[in-house]
């Protein structure tokens, strides 16, 4: 039974250090997204980018393609055009349109 109690123990202070931990450092996302679906395409188009050079053309993107179905409505070639300043932005705009 003491050995429950270590373990109980044990999971008390780990959960101590990570709220302390998120005290100190909180988490921070460096792509500019305003809901789920925003962050799931700025994280495909990170891949082998930089955050800022995705938040340069997610703007842009995010106005002209508000929700998943006008992503999957999108011609690619007008797709590219949005994100073609990103490497590999034509497989990408595979992966995002679906």
């Amino acid at each position: 039974m003491a050995r429950r109690e270590a373990k109980a123990r044990r999971a008390e202070r780990a959960l101590a250090v990570l709220t302390e931990l998120g005290e100190h450092y909180p988490l921070r996302c460096g792509l500019t997204h305003a809901d789920p679906l925003q962050l799931l395409v700025a994280t495909i188009l990170s891949a082998q980018a930089t955050d800022e050079s995705v938040n340069r053309c997610t703007p842009a993107l995010f106005a002209r393609y508000p929700d998943a179905e006008a992503y999957a409505d999108a011609q690619p070639e007008e797709l590219q055009g949005y994100i073609n300043s990103i490497g590999l932005f034509r497989n990408k705009a595979k992966h995002i349109r679906g």
